[in-house]
């Protein structure tokens, strides 16, 4: 797999369904941190809802994810959630539904609707965007080739991580997965540059 797809942008949508209000965010997220973040953020705004379901696919991988119902009838709205991220074939997703139940009960099929319905509607909201898988390395330089180096970096579409730009240059770069053989070789190829790939 060379490529991805995710958001850039948050975005919010409301769906109603017999008194029951479902309101649907979205995140561009890249850790389990940022998600607890982002839920803490909601449970603050809606204190009085019902529930606040959420689902979520992180890393290129897309292998870690999760699903919760928060208090809804199991697999009622996590999965739902969730099959939505999937189904636009979406990862470093996160999506919160909170529901403030308006006194009709829904049953099964009718909540598996609202959390589906609610989440594809806030995705609709936000572009879809392609990105490169990329590999990380760690370069370090003397700074007489730092524009070699660079050209190299722009010309292969590389992204700059972090980079310290002193007498001796250290930077972190991701290699997109489709052009890393001929970057490595390139960069490989200038004296003094000397680079190892970041384990996760």
């Amino acid at each position: 797999m060379e490529v991805y797809y995710t958001i850039e942008k948050t975005a919010m949508a409301e769906f109603k369904d017999r008194g029951s209000k479902f309101l649907a965010y979205a995140w561009p997220v890249k850790t389990a941190d940022q998600v607890k973040e982002c839920l803490q953020e909601i449970k603050k705004e809606h204190p009085k809802a019902t529930h606040h379901c959420f689902a979520y696919r992180l890393g290129t991988d897309g292998l870690q994810y999760r699903a919760n119902d928060d208090g809804e009838p199991s697999g009622t709205a996590g999965k739902p959630i969730l099959g939505q991220i999937d189904s636009k074939q979406l990862t470093d997703v996160l999506v919160v539904v909170v529901r403030y139940f308006g006194g009709t009960l829904l049953g099964a099929p009718g909540l598996i609707n609202a959390y589906k319905v609610s989440t594809s509607m806030v995705l609709q909201l936000i572009p879809a965007v392609q990105k490169n898988v990329e590999t990380k390395y760690h370069l370090s330089f003397d700074y007489t080739i730092l524009n070699d180096v660079m050209t190299i970096i722009k010309q292969q579409n590389c992204t700059v991580y972090s980079q310290e730009l002193q007498l001796f240059c250290a930077m972190d770069i991701g290699i997109p997965k489709a052009v890393q053989e001929l970057t490595v070789l390139k960069l490989g190829d200038i004296r003094g540059l000397e680079m190892k790939e970041i384990k996760k």
